[in-house]
């Protein structure tokens, strides 16, 4: 069962705070609020929680809403990197179907952005019991990410091939300038710099700056294990039960592949709508993404 945590500053009004048991040794960070049907909120790299700290205000009117830090970033357990499947997203969707199990739900509405959207569909595809509605926000799935990226459109993706690397060089140059590193990817992926308030960033900075090995980890895990998981899935055919909605800006358009097309293949019922915000679109465009979550909840 859950134990109550303190709470942390920033955080998300009216939400309580927990540390959930998930595997053996493995406790996760998660802010809960809200009564109805739960929907859990998956943040992305490189940021908390706190990246839903509008959309999960919203939601938690008429729902409960579930926001945890996931495996290895936040206020949440980071395991030492024992194989390739400590971090991969296999292994994170199990401790989130398992958080979830831990706070009283065996189905639920899961959302994620970033490094969590891909966890939600790692999710959806080994556990559809659980899944009701899946929605992922500017990703695509892990093994179209790296077949679309080539020549120099992949330069957009440089941290991918960076963190993909063996143990060890990838952690001492990022810790070598993590500010840097991590404020990068705050700056260049945002189109409004005030979506994201000093606090904020400063949290998202100091809870980077402690996980590298673990963020690490999971990025590596991406170009490995991640990739064998879904080249499995697609040649057994394995798709996505649920309803999905994909929000994501046009990249395809840049780098010549379709997005819709590449989703298709894995969601038949599929809803997917182009954002013109910049990535981070909950701090960004929070009432389009709640709109856009309240619709997938009716289907």
């Amino acid at each position: 069962m859950s134990t109550p945590a303190a709470p942390s500053l920033p955080g998300i009004p009216g939400f309580a705070t927990h540390r959930v048991p998930v595997a053996d040794g493995v406790a996760l960070h998660a802010a809960v609020g809200g009564t109805g049907r739960p929907v859990v909120l998956l943040h992305g790299f490189p940021q908390t929680h706190l990246m839903w700290r509008h959309v999960a205000a919203d939601l938690a009117a008429d729902h409960t809403v579930i926001c945890p830090d996931l495996r290895g970033y936040g206020a949440s357990d980071a395991p030492a990197e024992a194989d390739g499947d400590t971090y991969s997203a296999r292994t994170m969707a199990a401790d989130v179907v398992a958080l979830a199990r831990e706070l009283g739900h065996d189905r639920f509405a899961l959302a994620g952005h970033d490094r969590g959207a891909l966890v939600a569909v790692r999710a959806g595809l080994d556990h559809p019991q659980a899944i009701t509605h899946l929605a992922a926000l500017d990703v695509l799935p892990t093994i179209d990410t790296w077949e679309v990226l080539h020549g120099t459109t992949a330069a957009v993706a440089w941290h991918l091939y960076l963190m993909a690397q063996p143990a060890g060089l990838p952690e001492a140059l990022i810790a070598g300038a993590s500010d840097a590193f991590f404020g990068h990817f705050l700056d260049v992926w945002t189109r409004d710099p005030d979506a994201i308030p000093a606090d904020v960033r400063a949290a998202y900075l100091q809870a980077s700056r402690a996980a590298i090995p673990s963020i690490v980890a999971d990025y590596r895990a991406s170009a490995h294990a991640d990739v064998a998981h879904d080249r499995a899935d697609r040649a057994a055919g394995r798709r996505l039960t649920m309803p999905v909605t994909v929000l994501q800006q046009d990249w395809g358009a840049e780098m010549a592949y379709d997005a819709r097309a590449r989703w298709s293949a894995w969601a038949p019922d599929l809803h997917h709508e182009t954002v013109t915000c910049g990535h981070f679109m909950a701090e960004e465009a929070p009432a389009q993404v709640v709109a856009a979550l309240r619709g997938l909840l009716t289907r």
